[in-house]
Parts: C-alpha cells; structure tokens; sequence
C-alpha cells in the first residue's frame, strides 16, 4: 500500500495570524507536523500551499512543495476535500501512483510518536475505507445530554430521543475527531469527494497531552506544551 501524505498549509489564518510559520518553542508551527510524518517513517509528503515562504520552510525540511496552490483554494472557507483532490489531479499529471491519503493538519503540532502507525494498522487490519483519530466526548457534553432549539424556541435533545438519559452511566460513549490523523482511500476521495468512506473506523486518541490549534487561547496552550515536547 503506497501512501501519500498531505499536509495543507494556506499562508492565511484569523484565529491566529500567519499561523502556520509562528514560531513555537523557535520553530515554525509546520515544522512539528513534517517532522513527524518523517519519524513515523512516511515517504511521500507533500505540503500543499499558496505561500513561497510556506513552500521554502517545507522544502528545507525535505518535504516535497509540488506546485503553489491556487488562491482560490487558500480561503477561510475553502473546504479540505477540494484541495486534497486538486493537489490529486495535478499530482495524476505527474504520473504519481498512490492507495491512500494520509491527512496531517500542521494545527495539531504533538502527536504520540506510534499514533500514526496504530491508525495504518488498524485501517489494514479492518479493510476499512477511511479512518480517523478520536477523544472521547466528555460527559456533560455527550450529545444525549446536550439540546438543540426548536422553530418554537423550545429545546429538544440533540440526537433526537424524546426522554433523556438520565444516568451518566447510561450514557452511549461518544467520539469527536481530533484532528491529529485521516486515512481515506484515494478512491474514495475521487470517487465521493468526501474523507468519510461507508466502512469509517477510528483509532482513540487517549495522550493527556493534545491541543488543535485555531485561537490565540490555543496558541498559549500549546507554548506551554512545548516546553515538555519531545
């Protein structure tokens, strides 16, 4: 099984300012992502975006910048899928031949360093479609126990029961993804344009240590983290 991995990195960002190149514990933000998709032993990463600077930083760190992606797919609201499968199709032009997309998103810097491979194993061993890392929903957040407003401005809970659980230990566990790893089969990406196949499995997250950074809150966590970063 041959598999590409992607990590997009676009020059812009509210949440926090440029990033992607900020320096955390004197590195750029990107820098923790391609490290470790080379210490996980994956040989086949290709960074995709729209900035040169982004695209020098990868390149000196041995990662592979094919193209700039095209403004138009560097947006707040350009959707991951669309530049997964633009970065496909030119890829396809080269003649590239790969099975699997590996998805690492530079926002979450720390990983276990064997996360990555137990994600690989699972999908092999389970024949599944795609794959993604979870957390478990915290309790007074599960969504059994969480409500949605009604067009009367009434509540209703959330998944749909008309009673709601009342015992925590009753309580279905829930997933969130993490955002740490995504594992779909090209396949199923070209053929779909989605990172979710039919046969969907997980890999649970259960690292203390985790932070997917989008805020400037975030930010300070992770500076903090990084000073016990290994």
């Amino acid at each position: 099984m041959k598999i590409l991995t992607i990590i997009p990195a676009r020059s812009g960002s509210k949440g926090v300012p440029g990033k992607n190149i900020k320096l955390l514990g004197g590195k750029p933000l990107i820098y923790y992502t391609i490290e470790y998709a080379k210490n996980a032993g994956m040989n086949n990463i290709v960074v995709s975006t729209d900035s040169e600077e982004i695209a020098s930083i990868a390149k000196n760190l041995n990662a592979e910048v094919p193209f700039l992606r095209a403004k138009s797919l560097a947006s707040d609201t350009t959707p991951t899928i669309d530049v997964i499968i633009d970065l496909l199709e030119q890829m396809k032009l080269n003649n590239y031949n790969f099975d699997l997309v590996c998805l690492l998103q530079p926002t979450v810097p720390f990983r276990n360093r064997i996360l990555l491979q137990n994600c690989i194993e699972k999908y092999e061993k389970c024949k599944l479609d795609s794959l993604i890392s979870v957390r478990q929903v915290p309790t007074h957040i599960n969504p059994h126990w969480t409500f949605e407003e009604t067009d009367n401005q009434l509540l209703r809970i959330s998944t749909g029961e008309k009673k709601i659980i009342t015992r925590r230990q009753d309580l279905p566990i829930s997933y969130y993804r993490d955002g740490a790893v995504y594992l779909t089969a090209i396949d199923v990406i070209m053929q779909s344009k989605s990172l979710y196949g039919d046969r969907l499995g997980y890999f649970e997250n259960k690292d203390e240590e985790y932070v997917n950074i989008d805020t400037l809150d975030d930010w300070e966590k992770a500076e903090k983290m990084v000073l016990n970063f290994k």
